[in-house]
């Protein structure tokens, strides 16, 4: 089984198997039928979306259409023998739906109230001959947009029932794999769940994963994670599989088609360096058959106004060629005083889908301005009890305070099938980033939230280069079944920052609840030094590495285990960038290589059920001392994370539920608060187990959620001294909880009630454990409708309001730095096809 979903329409390419078999891919041979063959059906009554998932599968029919259309509606299901066409028609009885062919082997659902078609609804449903043919789950490039087994380029794995969460995601090198073949926690949330949550960043989403923590303030200018308890910033996410090309501060949800995690250590998968808590890799929008023109206008409390134009069209013979574009401006001011926030994203994706050859294209260019931003650096002086969280509303910063960048990518990525199970491919892209800032940092000195703040600058340029080439292959030998993966990458990262004379800047007593603001003026804004201008070399980061696994499947894939591992050379180097003595000159540098194992194995005891399990390393940069350290440009040598995993993966049709156990140890990272000097001192130990749900549970019931319970600790540190001390940062238990319920259509056909429940335990603040936040909760609410327009294409009307109750809280506690959460914020928006 293979398929997308895309803002509201849903592509299924699935294939005849086995009676009873589920939603989830079970990647097995398949056989094909012709046009005149019947077929044994077996699909309980219930919602129409699932149904048609189950028959798509029995009985080998491909079909395309807008998911809109079959959202709130119910069949009553079939049992026994059927003709493909004859059993759709009786699927779709008392639905109001009919169907169309839109090629030799392919079928598509239509309203006939609404159709255009430029005749009668009966003309509009009236069917040639159609060849109803099954095909394996990876069919050729240019079947509606699929990749082959052994290829990624073309349309991601479909959505699982609910439209929220995968059936798959695309595991590095490993290529695409379905969730209960994946030996990995892995989770990929859809372009559909980004659009009906309203999304404006990855952070939006994420939140959506009990095993993740946003650690930055939301009107900051950059997102950052915590993942298992580890740390992941923003440079480290993945832009379509490839290291340092997606924007080091922030990544927006526009142009976004897939959002995924991979936890735990990812360096057999990526070739990247990755962060040990686990990988996000953002899938860009791939234009599908059927020609989409979609805007959407959105409206953000305070007073931003938000407008996005998603286009994507086919062309050639058998539409080989796809465009889609996004196009999207934001400006106004948001819920937190004086804070003002202006964003422009244009994203274009090209593709090209041949009978051997694929090949895409992306470009991304995207601004931020935001004035008045929040500080990341609010840290707590040693010895006093942290304070209460202030008024989410309430602004530390002054007016003239600012921080603007400009993001430029481009990523391209080209694979041929040498044999129908057997693909090379390549893929590269580069990236520059430019950022101008004046911003506060303050220092909490009293439990009364007295504080000192300190205005800093700090131009400068990141830019990333990325290459990786490789071979994905399958074949038998015996009665084993070997897939090999073999891929060589090299990535680079290089900051460019300093070389000014630092201008005196105001260093000035404030209140966190009581913030004294500078006047506009005070400070000379005009004559601050620019990145543009050219800065000297700061610090590079070479990653070389070469990977190489093979999953071995045994009993018609009841059993894979996977071998292997990569090799990794870290090459980095930092400068001196002060203006005086040893100006230019290396400050540091380090080369190190090493081989990093893995393995990993699935058993598959039935068609639902699989149990998992992993051993990883990976080869990370040592960790990097915070700035206000007194040997902040100092470089630590590469550090091995280690990581032990179990799990189980269910899928009862319409929902699937996972667990995990884990344990991941990294070498830690310590400031003496005495001497404020960072150093590499001891492990943290995480070791947690997570609960996962989603899908469509009751008719017109969506949820997605889960809980981790995580024990961070602390061991072999220096002296002892802070051995068994929890991990700073790291919650004990972290719940996520969204759904959606649809209203019965005889009360309000269309409306869709939804709500989501965040919660997060306590956290400690430094290794002592001697400073620590509450725990905090967050509830938002909000509502969708969804009817046809005068054109008779769906619109949908969405209104969300976040953080219901207006609680002030500190989000997180974690790299010593405070992030507070952001205040109730409402958003409507109404998107329209045209």
């Amino acid at each position: 089984m293979a398929g997308m979903a895309l803002a509201g329409v849903s592509l299924l390419v699935l294939v005849p198997a086995a009676q009873g078999q589920t939603t989830l891919p079970r990647e097995k041979p398949e056989a094909t039928q012709g046009p005149g063959d019947t077929v044994a059906l077996s699909i309980p009554n219930g919602p129409l979306e699932p149904a048609l998932v189950r028959f798509t599968e029995q009985a080998g029919v491909k079909l395309v259409y807008g998911t809109d259309l079959t959202q709130s509606l119910t069949t009553t299901g079939l049992e026994g023998t059927f003709q493909p066409l004859d059993a759709l028609r009786r699927l779709l009885d008392g639905t109001g739906l009919a169907y169309r062919s839109v090629s030799p082997s392919t079928l598509t659902l239509v309203n006939p109230r609404y159709a255009q078609l430029g005749g009668s609804a009966e003309q509009a449903v009236r069917l040639d001959e159609i060849v109803v043919e099954g095909r394996p789950a990876g069919a050729r490039a240019g079947d509606r947009g699929l990749p082959p087994p052994t290829g990624t380029v073309g349309q991601p794995p479909p959505p699982y029932a609910g439209g929220q969460v995968a059936t798959g995601t695309r595991v590095g090198f490993l290529g695409n794999r379905s969730v209960l073949t994946t030996p990995f926690n892995v989770t990929g949330f859809t372009e559909k769940l980004i659009a009906d949550q309203q999304s404006r960043t990855v952070a939006d989403v994420v939140l959506n994963d009990s095993s993740v923590r946003n650690d930055a303030p939301p009107f900051s200018e950059r997102d950052s994670f915590f993942i298992r308890g580890f740390p992941v910033t923003s440079l480290d996410v993945a832009f379509d599989g490839l290291f340092y090309l997606a924007n080091p501060r922030r990544s927006y949800a526009v142009g976004l088609e897939r959002i995924e995690i991979l936890k735990g250590p990812s360096a057999l998968i990526s070739g990247g360096t990755g962060r040990v808590g686990g990988t996000i890799n953002l899938i860009p929008k791939r234009a599908y058959d059927e020609p989409l023109t979609r805007l959407t206008t959105t409206y953000l409390s305070d007073s931003q106004v938000w407008t996005h134009a998603d286009l994507g069209r086919r062309f050639g013979p058998s539409k080989e060629w796809g465009v889609r574009t996004n196009l999207s401006y934001r400006n106004g001011n948001t819920a937190l005083d004086k804070n003002a926030i202006e964003v422009g994203v244009a994203t274009l994706g090209l593709d090209y889908r041949g009978e051997r050859l694929r090949a895409s294209l992306d470009l991304v260019h995207n601004t931020q301005n935001v004035t008045a931003p929040t500080s990341l650096f609010n840290a707590v002086a040693p010895g006093i009890p942290i304070p209460r969280a202030p008024n989410p509303r309430l602004n530390t910063a002054s007016s003239l305070e600012y921080i603007d960048s400009r993001y430029n990518m481009a990523a391209g990525r080209v694979e041929y099938d040498i044999l129908p199970d057997m693909t090379v491919y390549a893929a590269g892209g580069v990236s520059r980033y430019n950022e101008d800032f004046l911003t506060s940092s303050y220092r909490i000195t009293s439990v009364t939230g007295q504080a000192t703040n300190s205005l800093a600058i700090q131009p400068q340029e990141i830019s990333g280069m990325t290459g990786e080439v490789g071979l994905r292959a399958k074949f038998q030998t015996g009665f084993i079944g070997h897939q090999i993966n073999v891929a060589a990458v090299e990535a680079d990262n290089r900051n460019y920052r300093g070389g000014f004379l630092a201008p005196t800047l105001p260093v000035f007593q404030t209140n966190i609840y009581d913030p004294v603001h500078l006047p506009r003026g005070s400070v000379a804004t005009a004559l601050l030094p620019r990145s543009d201008n050219g800065r000297p070399l700061f610090a590079k980061l070479a990653v070389r590495s070469v990977g190489l696994a093979d999953t071995l499947s045994l009993g018609d894939d009841r059993f894979l285990l996977t071998l292997g591992g990569r090799f990794q050379q870290i090459d980095q180097q930092s400068y001196n960038t002060r203006p005086g003595t040893g100006f230019g000159n290396l400050a540091a540098t380090y080369d190190q290589g090493r081989f990093s194992p893995a393995l990993a194995a699935v058993f598959r005891p039935t068609d639902n059920l699989s149990f998992y399990g992993n051993y990883i390393e990976a080869l990370d940069p040592g960790p990097s001392p915070p700035l206000t350290a007194v040997n902040a440009n100092e470089i630590f040598a590469p550090v091995v994370n280690r990581q032990r995993e179990f799990g189980a993966k269910y899928d009862f049709g319409t929902v699937a539920v996972t667990a995990s156990l884990f344990e991941i140890e990294q070498p830690n990272g310590f400031t003496d608060p005495g001497t404020n000097r960072f150093s590499v001192s001891g492990l943290q130990r995480n070791r947690g187990l997570e609960l996962t749900a989603f899908g469509e549970p009751l008719p017109g019931v969506r949820l997605v959620g889960g809980v981790t319970f995580l024990d961070g600790r602390l061991v072999n540190t220096l002296n002892r001294q802070f051995d068994g001390n929890r991990a700073p940062g790291v919650p004990d238990v972290a719940f996520n909880l969204y759904g959606e319920v649809d209203l019965p259509p005889w009360l309000a056909p269309g409306l869709t009630l939804t709500g989501r429940a965040i919660y997060t335990s306590g956290q400690f603040y430094n290794q002592a454990n001697t400073q620590s936040v509450p725990d905090w909760t967050r509830f938002d609410a909000g509502l969708r409708y969804t009817f046809a327009g005068a054109s008779g294409k769906p619109v949908t009307v969405r209104a969300i309001v976040e953080n219901v109750f207006d609680n002030a809280y500190w989000a997180s506690a974690a790299r010593g730095f405070l992030a507070v959460g952001s205040p109730r914020t409402v958003i409507v928006s109404a998107t329209m096809d045209f």
